[in-house]
């Protein structure tokens, strides 16, 4: 997706979505490795996107906004170095319910958010990642935040498996996003749920049976 990327993977998380294909540390965080300073982190970043030969990095899996200060820290090590572009990967939950969150993203240009949705409706919602139906609306509001301080950032959703989301709640989202600013879905990302082994361990408890044997488009 990223054409080569130096990437870290943070721990915890405020949802529980089903098809989540990170590992067991979403759940139990303080079961895995320890917490590396936002010097530690920046430093391996570099070297690794320097042995690859590429100038971007990430954070993904789990959800990296939560730990603010030490998110925010790594992002001032960020536009020191070498790097040319930094992707954050959020849910969203934290960036929409404190605006002054997003507005500190601006003080680093070369951050690019990506900001998964994962429902287009408030049940599936719920039903998909545990939270409360009320908390459905959080991540849009994050996506008016990101848009009103003009932060860099990309709209990703789960709408381009239909094993998740039909046509008729994938046609309420695109809607709800035309109508927020039609330049949302030019460049939309519509994710497709993958079988790894914590993806199936989690649907499986969830009591949800994919078929994987048939395309997903005709």
């Amino acid at each position: 997706m990223y054409g080569g990327i130096s990437t870290a993977y943070a721990c915890g998380c405020c949802l529980r979505c089903v098809f989540c294909w990170v590992g067991l540390g979403r759940e139990y965080p303080e079961s895995v490795g320890k917490l590396h300073s936002p010097q530690e982190v920046i430093r391996e970043l570099e070297s690794v996107a320097e042995e690859s030969g590429v100038r971007k990095a990430r954070i993904s899996g789990c959800e990296p906004t939560i730990g603010r200060s030490h998110l925010l820290n790594l992002l001032e090590y960020v536009e020191k170095s070498s790097l040319h572009l930094f992707i954050l990967e959020t849910n969203g939950i934290l960036f929409g319910q404190d605006e002054s969150y997003v507005r500190e993203l601006t003080a680093f240009p070369k951050v690019h958010v990506r900001i998964s949705l994962k429902a287009g409706k408030s049940k599936e919602f719920t039903r998909r990642t545990g939270a409360k139906p009320e908390n459905f609306e959080i991540p849009f509001q994050a996506v008016r935040y990101l848009m009103k301080y003009k932060v860099s950032f990309r709209v990703a959703a789960m709408s381009g498996d239909p094993r998740i989301m039909n046509a008729q709640e994938r046609q309420h989202l695109v809607s709800r996003l035309y109508r927020m600013n039609p330049q949302l879905l030019r460049g939309l990302e519509e994710e497709v749920v993958d079988p790894y082994k914590t993806t199936l361990l989690r649907l499986k408890t969830a009591g949800k049976n994919l078929d994987w044997s048939k395309p997903l488009h005709e």
